[in-house]
């Protein structure tokens, strides 16, 4: 949760007009959502195309606004999607258990939520793909792939603030990117175009969802030199 702010601070942030309380609950309260999603109630397009018109406003490189967005709500489409996401699904969960790389209750409880979804993604009302109209930089600098992947990301995760706000729900996926050529043969995307993630949207089932355990900013944060933890007087680093 956001530390106590000084009265400064408070009156800084209130002068520009935003409710902190509902901000913070907004930043705080979005997690991904796969065992609560309910498959049962239809999401209208019109508010995909609502939340998608927030996202949008989303910084990108150069505003060369290089996305494209590829919403799945038919059975057909969703099925393909759906039959790669499981094969990469289960590589991925074999290679984590031969590698021992599991945390035991977490890994369980964890394991719980992403079964559920992959063994019923197909169900999800909407499936939605952001995609980039180039291809990654091959052979390039770090700074070119951080550019290339920094011009979309930001706008993909205002989506999901956005969908949260309107009482959807959504989940960050990319196992379906295994089986990046053939998602987009099925799809007609042509081999130009990169797909980024998959985010499965539906309406979410209660409201009781909570600030996940995170370390403290104090604890992982230095100060002009790695390792530096110079820390405000105010600030301790086991807050």
């Amino acid at each position: 949760m956001r530390p106590s702010a000084t009265l400064s601070s408070v009156g800084l942030l209130d002068s520009a007009g935003f409710d902190l309380a509902s901000t913070d609950r907004l930043l705080t309260t979005t997690r991904s959502v796969r065992r609560r999603l309910d498959l049962e109630r239809p999401v209208p397009r019109s508010i995909l195309l609502e939340c998608l018109d927030l996202a949008l406003q989303a910084p990108t490189g150069a505003n060369r606004q290089r996305w494209r967005w590829l919403i799945l709500d038919q059975d057909g489409p969703k099925n393909a999607v759906a039959e790669v996401y499981r094969r990469g699904y289960d590589r991925y969960v074999e290679a984590r258990r031969s590698s021992g790389d599991v945390d035991g209750p977490t890994f369980d409880r964890n394991l719980l939520s992403s079964d559920h979804l992959a063994q019923n993604l197909e169900r999800v009302p909407a499936l939605v793909i952001p995609c980039f109209l180039d291809r990654p930089p091959s052979g390039k600098s770090q700074e070119a792939l951080a550019q290339f992947y920094g011009s979309i990301l930001p706008a993909a995760w205002s989506l999901m603030l956005a969908l949260r706000t309107r009482g959807l729900g959504a989940a960050w996926t990319t196992l379906h990117l295994s089986g990046e050529a053939e998602v987009a043969s099925a799809l007609g995307i042509p081999d130009t175009v990169t797909q980024v993630a998959m985010l499965p949207v539906a309406y979410y089932i209660g409201e009781d969802f909570r600030p996940a355990p995170r370390r403290p900013a104090a604890q992982v944060t230095y100060f002009n030199s790695w390792g530096v933890k110079d820390l405000p007087a105010d600030v301790s680093v086991d807050k």
